[in-house]
């Protein structure tokens, strides 16, 4: 099968990238960590200003299919560390030769143009597209996971001044056959600023405030800032012509809907802090001694509390009011104007447009409780501990509650509604729904809504409008029935609104960020693509729905009810000596290339 597969897989939001996403060079081995915290944090932190290592220890990414298949297993991150190593698997199990997947794994701390200036990374990436298409004779299927997408997105940008530009399109068309961005921050994810004021540790054995001084060390930990969808910077691809390339900062305007409307396009506002009314010189001094006599001294003070959207924490106006209370303000406000606003290329924190390729599949999980907003408060504590989180703000299946119980179960009924702007669902668990179904405003005014149950059916549950109507920058939101207990996939499909390009979005009900890239659904869905795609005999544009019956001997089991083998057009007991239980001798009847064909 002639096809490139390459993964820009790697995310900052995710513990086992955080564990051993890099080797370290020198100091210790990863069950050390407990013992040698500091020296650890020494092989990661960076410095805040130039982005360098520490003197005494450097870090770098690991290479090839090793660094997106599974961590390795080890004393801090248990044997649930794998990432992307079923997806390849199943590839693999489906003719996809393993020399054809190509990894191309990234520093997950350090921005875009940092990625460029110290490790060449775009550089390399446009010659692995180069070399994959001289030694595979055809183009590439690019797959993203969340961080990973924004990495995309600025190579995209980065080409543009790298290639001529009547030949632009030309190299995209030649060397990317299809984009598939998995769980994108599209505008950024709330998340990021609960790392920047109080940490996360996503389970690593170190405390929040260790974890928070090693995130703000990074440049990247601003990439997933949240950012208003109304608000956009200068087109830097016409001022390298005319103005000579990177002379000045981006043109930041945002439009009147910005001022007209609440919380930035969000559901609400992302940050709600309080700050004392009366400034003191050091309110949050480094000792806890002098701390305390500080409190004391406000008691009789009420304090103020400061809300701020989207675009106030991404221009730096959230920054710059708690400049005064918090000494990693600072940093971030640098960070924020060289790395992000002044970046010679792009600005990150502006909303997306469809990339001009042929196909492109953004695909992401809804209806899980995702954290919207936070409540901030002073803790008492010295720096970096200084903040503690008083309330959180989240989204359950287009409602927004606050933090009133843990569990999801409970909360309709004892959590607080809060008032705001909620979608038609909720996020991912990760990121929200306004800023995972951005790539929807990339579909045309006609579109084609298709809802099928995630498991294998036999098409009668599928559910199909044609022509769905939609507005630019708007939602859809199709008037299709939910069977209690049924996962659903619903799947916005356009192609004919651009001459010769796809577009299509795979909403997946209670898919989480973290576990998409490892559902054997979204692995099904991607490979029937994927074999669509390159298969000569296909005649439709998308694969169809009409049916999802058993590819693999693992999607056959034993139906208890009728003493047979389910699925029995396509299954069969058929018992292999060391099968210990009845589902493991049900396999398919025929090979699983029969079995694609019904897909073309």
């Amino acid at each position: 099968m002639e096809a490139n597969v390459i993964s820009a897989s790697m995310k900052i939001l995710d513990r086992s990238h955080l564990s051993q996403a890099m080797k370290m060079l020198t100091c210790v081995r990863q069950n050390l960590l407990l013992s040698v915290v500091n020296c650890w944090l020494k092989c990661m932190l960076l410095n805040p200003y130039n982005q360098t290592d520490h003197p005494e220890c450097k870090s770098r990414p690991d290479s090839g299919l090793s660094a997106i298949t599974e961590v390795d297993p080890g004393y801090i991150t248990g044997p649930l560390s794998s990432v992307w190593k079923d997806w390849v698997k199943w590839c693999i199990e489906f003719g996809i030769e393993a020399n054809a997947i190509i990894a191309v794994p990234y520093d997950w701390r350090l921005s875009a143009s940092m990625l460029e200036e110290r490790d060449l990374y775009f550089h390399k990436l446009k010659l692995t597209f180069e070399t994959a298409l001289k030694l595979r004779g055809g183009p590439s299927l690019v797959f993203a996971h969340s961080l990973g997408n924004n990495v995309f997105r600025y190579f995209l940008e980065w080409l543009k001044l790298e290639i001529a530009p009547k030949k632009y399109i030309q190299w995209l068309d030649d060397h990317i056959h299809a984009y598939f961005a998995v769980g994108p921050p599209l505008l950024g994810s709330p998340g990021t600023v609960k790392g920047t004021l109080s940490g996360e540790t996503f389970g690593l054995p170190i405390s929040e405030g260790t974890a928070r001084l090693m995130s703000n060390s990074f440049g990247s930990s601003i990439w997933m800032m949240p950012f208003s969808k109304y608000c956009r910077a200068d087109n830097i691809y016409w001022k390298h012509f005319f103005e000579g390339r990177g002379k000045g900062p981006h043109k930041y305007q945002c439009d009147d809907m910005e001022f007209q409307l609440n919380f930035s396009g969000w559901p609400t506002n992302i940050v709600n802090i309080e700050i004392p009314s009366n400034q003191v010189n050091d309110a949050y001094p480094s000792t806890p001694e002098v701390a305390d006599s500080n409190l004391s001294s406000m008691e009789c003070r009420l304090p103020k509390q400061l809300s701020f959207s989207a675009r106030e924490i991404s221009d730096g106006t959230f920054f710059k009011a708690i400049e005064d209370y918090d000494p990693d303000s600072k940093r971030l406000l640098y960070q924020l104007q060289k790395l992000y606003h002044g970046d010679p290329v792009l600005d990150p924190l502006t909303p997306w447009d469809r990339p001009p390729l042929k196909n492109i599949f953004c695909i992401y999980g809804i209806d899980l409780k995702t954290e919207a907003g936070y409540y901030f408060a002073p803790s008492g504590k010295p720096y970096p501990d200084n903040w503690i989180i008083t309330d959180i703000i989240y989204e359950v299946e287009g409602a927004l509650f606050s933090r009133q119980v843990s569990s999801l179960l409970f909360l309709r009924k004892s959590g607080n509604l809060v008032s705001g702007n909620p979608g038609a669902a909720s996020g991912d668990d990760t990121v929200t729904y306004n800023s995972l179904s951005w790539c929807k405003t990339w579909l045309g005014p006609k579109v084609n809504v298709t809802r099928a149950p995630q498991s294998e059916h036999d098409g009668s549950d599928v559910q199909v409008h044609l022509n769905v109507e939609h507005h630019e920058d708007e939602d859809i939101v199709p008037n299709m029935t939910r069977a209690s207990r049924v996962k659903y996939i619903t799947y916005y499909e356009d192609s004919e609104s651009i001459p010769r390009k796809r577009t299509a979005v795979w909403e997946l009900d209670k898919a989480s960020h973290r576990n998409i890239v490892r559902s054997p659904v979204l692995m099904r869905e991607l490979w029937l693509q994927m074999w669509h795609d390159i298969h000569p005999g296909a005649k439709s544009k998308f694969v169809t729905k009409a049916r999802r019956g058993p590819l693999r001997n693992e999607d056959c089991y034993w139906d208890y009810g009728k003493a047979r083998c389910a699925w029995a057009e396509f299954c069969e007991y058929r018992y292999v000596f060391g099968d210990v239980h009845l589902g493991q001798s049900c396999r398919l009847k025929n090979s699983s290339s029969d079995l694609l064909l019904h897909y073309l």
